[in-house]
Formats: structure tokens, C-alpha cells, sequence
């Protein structure tokens, strides 16, 4: 899977992003270049314009000093963030490493392989497509993002060796796309990263918040390509795995359902934080017993965390400067408190529209996303209500529009059918249910 948003690792390492390399051969095509550069620009002539305004109509000459003060600022936190996730990133990519040496993805992708037989009918059994397939969503779910995206790119040939339209997407390319738009996060360890960074008081808190959300959007997500396609998800194989899930999320759900929100808060601190740490000893000891030098594995994965958060500073820089123009410039302020109007008067509370920015950023472009969530983190306090429920919505959902272009535009697809319908469907129910579990939880 390419590129964020995003959410573990490769939700919110999305592209240009962290895990995946922004120079690789794998960029976007210029289509998608161009509508990040058109929203990048857009950012600052939008917030240009407000600061005359500013001057012009409020007579406030002060507010160009406040905007390229806003700017420096801004540059200065992209340096700060990405230095500071050094320590922690190296962390995780050692272990992912060790995990991947150990083959952990190719027993998870066993797993999965009879439901995809059956979600994807077109594909003859035995195929190769089916491995990659399901070792490209194996990998997404256990967060190994540096090697899923050149699974989800061999996945995506498979698929196209077996389409009689190759300018067209084929139902089994079209359904993996959404699958990678919606995947589970079952480790959502990069929202983790960065509120830990920012000094949230428990980082992990929103575990449980983010697991219900990216379920949502990934049973909506399955649900609408199945409606279009006419999918029979109704065997017993399907049944088994989604019934399975179903039984384990309602068991959970109302568990959570007799606690008050502190008490919320507190188990899924304790299940967050449980969690990783069983990773982070299971991973070691897995790869001990399968053999892998599991010394030699962590420090050749963490050499990559350095060259990673040095690579990440020209995006994170790029992004929040913009965004600081917008803040500084009063025009930020001018579009949520449109929002906020418009939701107010249709009688909702208005504590989450400063979250927002995320929600409507997060389809289009995975590094903006990220910007927004963590300028909001900036302004209110990175365990303010806002900031949790950004946090919710970039560990929930995916940037359809990125992984739509590096996929579809890696074997020359140009008409994407119900892709981008069903991908931003999930999306919706990511977002929605994000919102939903922030109050449930924070509020």
C-alpha cells in the first residue's frame, strides 16, 4: 500500500511520506502533483487574501507581522516534530524489521487467503495474485508499510495480468483498492508517535476509538463493493471470518458500554498500551525462535528511523507553513467558524468542528492531513477535544485519492469505475464514527 495517511505505521507514513520513500520510483502520476501543488498554492493565496482583508477592511497593518511570524513558527515545529520522532521510530522500524525477517506477514497472509478466494471470484485459485493480495493486507495490518507497498504494487500487476480491459479496473483491482483505502489498524502506532511527541499525557488513549473507526470504514467500504458487484458474502468462509470479527467488535463494544468516559479512557490506555508492549516482546522472542538475528534485524531497521524523520522534514515543513499562513491570517478561523455556524444550526454541538480540517484534508492528500492534525494539536493543546478527535480521524481512515493514483496509475488504468465512489464511502464512515467515538469516549 503506497505513500499517509494515513493509520499503524502506514496510516499515518503516507506519501510523500515516512516509510515509503518520497524519491522512490513509485510516485504519483502528475495528476495528483498537481492537485497537492493546486491545494498547497491555494493555502497561501487564500490566506495572502485574508491578511488584506485583515488590513484593508479591520485596519490591522499588524496582521503581516502575525502571518510571517506564523510561517517561522510553523517551519521551526516540521523540524522539531521530525527530530523528535527519531528515538521512537527507530524503535518501531527495528522491530518491524525483525517481524518481517521472522514471517510474520506470510502467516497472517495464510490467514487470509481463503476470504479472498471468495471476495475476489475472478481470480482462479491457486493464482498469485491471491498471495500478493492478501500479503500486501497483511502487511497493512501489522503496520510493515515498506514492505506492503511493493506488495500492493506486485498485487495490482497480478490483478492487471488477468483483466481483458487494461485501461479499465476490474472488480478484484477495485475491491483491493478499497480494502487498501479502509484497511484495519490494528496497530496505529504512528498517531501514537506523534502525540506522544507533542506531550500528550497518554498517547495510546485513543486506541480503542481508532479500532472502531477503521472498522467502520472498512465494513462500509467491503459493503458498497459488494452491493456493486453483487459480492455473495453470504457463504459459510465469509461468514466465518466476518462473523468472527463481528462477535469479538460487539463483545468489545459492550463491554465499553456499562464504563463512563474516564473509565473509557482508562482501558483503552490499558489496551493500547498492553498491546504494544506484547508486540514489541512477541516480536523479539518470535524472531529469536525462528531463528533471525534479532539483534542484527532491529539495528538495520533502525537505521532507517533516522533517514526516514530526515526525509520527512521538507514535507512536514512545507505543509505546516502553509497551514500556519492560513491559521495567522485569520482564515482557518474564518472557514471552521462557517462550520461550526452551519452545524449549530442544525442543532449539533460544535466542540469537534476545529477537527475538521483532518476529516476534509484526509482523502486528498495524507501529508496534509497530517499537518492539519498536528497544527491542531499546535493551537489547542494536543489533549484537547479537537486534537483527540483529529488524532481518531487520521488513524481511521486512508487517502483514497493517493493510493488511487499510485495503484491505478501503476499498471495505466484510467477508468476507475466505482473506486473512488466506494473509497470515499469508507471514508465517510471513517470519519463519521470518529467523531462519534471521540464524544463517546472525551467528551
Amino acid at each position: 500500500m503506497p505513500g499517509n495517511q494515513q493509520h499503524g505505521l502506514h496510516r499515518a507514513f503516507r506519501g510523500p511520506d515516512l516509510i515509503h520513500d518520497p524519491v522512490a520510483p513509485t510516485h504519483p502520476p502528475t495528476t495528483l502533483g498537481c492537485m497537492l501543488t493546486r491545494i498547497w498554492l491555494g493555502f497561501f493565496l487564500f490566506g495572502f487574501v485574508a491578511a488584506l482583508y485583515q488590513w484593508l477592511a479591520l485596519d490591522r497593518p499588524e496582521i503581516f507581522a502575525a502571518v510571517v511570524n506564523g510561517t517561522f513558527d510553523m517551519a521551526k515545529l516540521g523540524v522539531e516534530i521530525a527530530l523528535g520522532l527519531i528515538g521512537v521510530l527507530c524503535l518501531w522500524l527495528g522491530l518491524f524489521r525483525i517481524a518481517e525477517r521472522a514471517g510474520l506477514v506470510k502467516v497472517l497472509a495464510r490467514w487470509l487467503a481463503p476470504l479472498f478466494e471468495q471476495l475476489m471470484p475472478q481470480v482462479p485459485r491457486g493464482h498469485p495474485a491471491l498471495g500478493s493480495v492478501t500479503m500486501n493486507l497483511a502487511a497493512n495490518a501489522l503496520g510493515l508499510d515498506n514492505a506492503a507497498t511493493p506488495m500492493g504494487l506486485k498485487a495490482m500487476r497480478d490483478l492487471q495480468d488477468l483483466n481483458e480491459r487494461p485501461e479499465t479496473a476490474s472488480d478484484a483491482q477495485i475491491l483491493f483498492l478499497v480494502l487498501n483505502t479502509s484497511s484495519v489498524t490494528l496497530l496505529p502506532v504512528t498517531v501514537f508517535l506523534y502525540r506522544a511527541q507533542q506531550g500528550a499525557a497518554d498517547p495510546t488513549a485513543v486506541f480503542v476509538p481508532i479500532l472502531l473507526a477503521t472498522s467502520a470504514s472498512t465494513v462500509t467500504g467491503l459493503l458498497a463493493v459488494a452491493w456493486v458487484q453483487q459480492l455473495r458474502l453470504f457463504n459459510a468462509v465469509v461468514l466465518a471470518y466476518f462473523g468472527g470479527f463481528a462477535i469479538l467488535m460487539a463483545i468489545l463494544v459492550t463491554y465499553l458500554g456499562y464504563l463512563d468516559s474516564q473509565a473509557l479512557a482508562q482501558q483503552s490506555s490499558l489496551m493500547g498500551n498492553l498491546l504494544l508492549l506484547s508486540v514489541i516482546v512477541g516480536f523479539v522472542v518470535i524472531g529469536w525462535l525462528r531463528g533471525v538475528d534479532v539483534y542484527d534485524s532491529f539495528i538495520t531497521g533502525a537505521k532507517e528511523g533516522f533517514e526516514v524523520c530526515v526525509r520527512l522534514i521538507p514535507y512536514l515543513v512545507a505543509m505546516l507553513v502553509a497551514i500556519g499562513m492560513l491559521r495567522s491570517s485569520g482564515a482557518l478561523d474564518l472557514v471552521l467558524g462557517a462550520l461550526g455556524w452551519l452545524v449549530g444550526a442544525v442543532g449539533l454541538d460544535t466542540d469537534f468542528v476545529a477537527a475538521l480540517p483532518t476529516a476534509l484534508m484526509k482523502p486528498l492528500s495524507g501529508s496534509g492531513a497530517r499537518a492539519m492534525m498536528l497544527e491542531t494539536m499546535n493551537t489547542y493543546g494536543v489533549d484537547s477535544f479537537p486534537a483527540t478527535v483529529a488524532a481518531i480521524i487520521q488513524g481511521s481512515t486512508e487517502t483514497t485519492f493517493y493510493v488511487l493514483a499510485v495503484y491505478f496509475g501503476s499498471v495505466g488504468i484510467r477508468n476507475t469505475r466505482q473506486a473512488v465512489a466506494c473509497g470515499l464511502s469508507a471514508d465517510l464512515a471513517g470519519i463519521v464514527t470518529a467523531i462519534a467515538v471521540g464524544y463517546w469516549f472525551f467528551h
